[in-house]
C-alpha cells in the first residue's frame, strides 16, 4: 500500500515517531510544510502526526481541511504528547479535536514523547514554567499534582518504538 507519513513537529518527538513509522511501513515521510504543496492522489494511506499543545493537535486543521478529498483512503492520525500513554484523560482529549463524523473516517493514536525545554520556543518555555509555578503554589495538592510537578519541571524523553506497533498493524491490513 502506497503510504505517506506527514508530520508537524516543534521539538522533535513527533518527527522521530513519523520517521519510525515511515521506515517500518516503507512509506514516504514529509514535513507538513512540504506536504501542503504535494499532490496526495497516488497514496492509499495518509498518516498525519502532530504534537499535543494545550489539548490541541498541531497542524491538524490542514489535515481536517483535506479529509473530504481523501475519500476511500486509509486515514490515520497520531498525536505525540508529554503524558505517559496510560493516562485516562488522553483519549477524550484527542477525540475532542474531531467531530463525530470525522472520527468515523480516521483511526486515532497517541504516542508519548516528552518535553524538550531546550528546543521549545521562549513563549512555550514561559508557559510551562508558569504552569509548574501554579501547580507548586496550589494548596492541598493531590498526588497527581505532585507527580505532575516532578515530571514537567525538566526535560525528559519517554518515546519508544513500541508505541508505533498499533499504527503499523492498521497499515498492514
Amino acid at each position: 500500500m502506497k503510504t505517506i507519513v506527514i508530520y508537524r513537529s516543534k521539538t522533535g518527538f513527533t518527527k522521530r515517531y513519523a520517521r519510525w513509522i515511515a521506515e517500518a511501513a516503507g512509506a514516504e515521510c514529509v514535513e507538513l510544510s512540504k506536504a501542503r504543496k504535494k499532490n496526495l492522489d497516488a497514496y492509499e494511506a495518509i498518516v498525519f502526526g502532530g504534537g499535543a499543545y494545550a489539548g490541541r493537535i498541531s497542524g491538524l486543521s490542514w489535515f481536517k481541511g483535506n479529509m473530504d478529498k481523501w475519500n476511500g483512503k486509509q486515514l490515520i492520525v497520531f498525536c505525540v504528547g508529554a503524558n505517559p500513554a496510560d493516562r485516562p484523560e488522553i483519549e477524550p482529549a484527542l477525540k475532542s479535536n474531531f467531530q463525530e463524523t470525522e472520527l468515523q473516517k480516521i483511526q486515532l493514536f497517541y504516542c508519548p514523547g516528552g518535553l524538550n525545554y531546550e528546543k521549545m520556543s521562549v513563549l512555550s518555555r514561559l508557559m510551562m514554567k508558569f504552569f509548574v509555578k501554579t501547580l507548586q503554589a496550589k494548596k492541598n495538592k493531590t498526588r497527581d499534582d505532585e507527580e505532575m510537578i516532578q515530571i514537567i519541571s525538566s526535560s525528559y524523553d519517554i518515546s519508544d518504538k513500541k508505541y508505533i506497533k498499533p499504527i503499523l498493524s492498521v497499515l498492514s491490513k
